[in-house]
C-alpha cells in the first residue's frame, strides 16, 4: 500500500501525522508502544492457537503470532535507536499519543472455537486499520528513512494477515462474514468510544480539581489570614485566675 494508494482519510490527516512524527522523541516512544502491542497480540494469538480445534487455523494463528513477535522485535530495536540518540533537552511536542494509533490488542475477545469467526472477524479489521495507518506513517516518514522502512516491511505482513484472515472467515463462517465483519466493528467502536471518554474525562477532572484549589481555598487562606492579624504579637501573660 503505497503512499499513491493511501485512503482520503490518509491523504487529509498526513499533514497531522507529518507534525507528530516529526518529533523524534514521540518517534521513539511510539514504536515502542507499538512494539508492546505487537508482543501482547502474539501472545494471543498463540493462546488462540491452543484453544482451536481447528489444524488450518492453528497453522495460520501460529504464523501470524510468529509474525507479531518479529514485528515488536523491529519496532523495539528501532525504538531504543533513536532514544539512545536523544539529548537530554529533547522536550515532545504537545500533540496526545492518540492520534497515531497502532495495531489493537485482542484483549476481551474470546478465542475459544465456537468464536472462531468473531475472532477472525477482529482480526481481519484490526489488521486492515493498522496496514492503512502505517501506510500513512511510511508516506511521512521521508527524513527518517530507517524507521520508514520498518513500517514498509511489516506493512507487506499486514496486508497478508488481511488476507488470510478474511479467506478463514468465509471457510469457518459460511455465508456469515457481513454480520461478523458488522459485529466486529461495533465492538471497536464501542471501545474506541471508551478510550476516548476515558481521556476526556481525566482531562476534565483535571480541570475540576484545578479550579476547586483556585475557588475554594483562597476563601480559607483569607479567613485564616484576618484571624491571624486579630490575634496578638509575642508572647501572652496568662492569668493565675484564669482557668486552664
Amino acid at each position: 500500500m503505497a503512499s499513491g494508494s493511501l485512503t482520503i482519510g490518509g491523504r487529509l490527516l498526513r499533514p497531522l501525522y507529518r507534525a507528530v512524527w516529526a518529533d523524534p522523541g514521540r518517534r521513539a516512544r511510539k514504536l515502542l508502544q507499538f512494539a508492546e502491542v505487537e508482543a501482547d497480540g502474539s501472545r494471543d494469538l498463540v493462546r488462540a492457537a491452543e484453544l482451536t480445534d481447528d489444524p488450518v487455523l492453528r497453522r495460520e494463528f501460529l504464523h501470524h503470532a510468529r509474525d507479531e513477535a518479529r514485528h515488536a522485535s523491529m519496532f523495539r530495536a528501532r525504538g531504543l535507536a533513536l532514544r539512545a540518540t536523544l539529548g537530554s533537552t529533547n522536550r515532545t511536542a504537545l500533540l496526545p499519543d492518540w492520534i497515531v494509533p497502532g495495531e489493537r490488542r485482542l484483549d476481551d475477545l474470546p478465542v475459544d472455537g465456537d468464536q472462531a469467526g468473531r475472532l477472525l472477524a477482529f482480526i481481519h479489521l484490526s489488521e486492515s486499520a493498522a496496514a492503512r495507518d502505517f501506510a500513512v506513517y511510511h508516506s511521512v516518514l521521508d527524513h527518517d528513512p530507517k524507521t520508514g522502512a520498518v513500517f514498509h516491511r511489516i506493512l507487506r505482513d499486514e496486508e497478508f494477515h488481511m488476507r488470510y484472515s478474511l479467506a478463514e472467515l468465509d471457510r469457518v463462517a459460511p455465508g456469515g462474514r457481513r454480520r461478523l465483519l458488522w459485529g466486529a466493528r461495533l465492538r471497536r467502536l464501542w471501545k474506541g468510544y471508551l478510550r476516548l471518554a476515558m481521556a476526556l474525562a481525566e482531562k476534565i477532572a483535571t480541570i475540576i480539581l484545578t479550579a476547586q484549589y483556585f475557588i475554594l481555598l483562597p476563601p480559607f487562606a483569607w479567613a485564616a489570614k484576618r484571624a491571624a492579624r486579630r490575634e496578638p504579637l509575642g508572647w501572652v501573660t496568662i492569668s493565675p485566675a484564669r482557668p486552664r
